[in-house]
């Protein structure tokens, strides 16, 4: 049997966000938009802060689960911009789904929240980050929301 992938940290991503814009209900599922207005990211092999102006669109089915569709830029502190795209779900018991929509503090160990994100960049000293499959872990806070991006290795 051959050896499941390994997963090393590339980076972390403190994400702010703005007010969340309704807007409603849509065949799809409920329709949200959360504006993207900054943060910061750091790993072993880069560090930077997140480009305001980007958003996360997201669609709330009426299974509970929260579809992730964010678009959004990186800018390392050279210089070099990252453009993200990280889409994934998210999805937790109707109570504590209840409190994140409230905007509450709730223990991420509750929450179901994954992405598969991918990069683009110039060629030089980040176009690593396309050559090779990352998942995101995510934390959804009051202000902001902390993504793990792993490469699989």
């Amino acid at each position: 049997m051959p050896s499941p992938p390994e997963l090393e940290l590339a980076f972390e991503a403190q994400v702010a966000i703005g007010p969340r814009m309704d807007v409603g209900q849509t065949p799809a599922g409920l329709r949200r938009i959360i504006p993207i207005t900054g943060g910061t990211f750091e790993g072993p092999r880069l560090r930077g802060r997140v480009v305001p102006g980007g958003a996360d669109w997201q669609v709330h089915r009426s299974d509970g689960v929260t579809e992730i569709y964010a678009r959004y830029t990186l800018e390392t502190d050279d210089g070099a911009l990252i453009y993200v795209i990280n889409q994934g779900i998210r999805h937790a018991p109707p109570d504590v789904q209840a409190r994140l929509n409230a905007g509450e503090p709730v223990d991420p160990a509750l929450v179901y929240f994954r992405t598969s994100p991918t990069f683009e960049t110039a060629p030089g000293p980040y176009d690593w980050l396309m050559r090779s499959t990352f998942v995101g872990t995510g934390e959804r806070h009051p202000n902001g929301v902390l993504i793990r991006y792993w490469r699989v290795r």
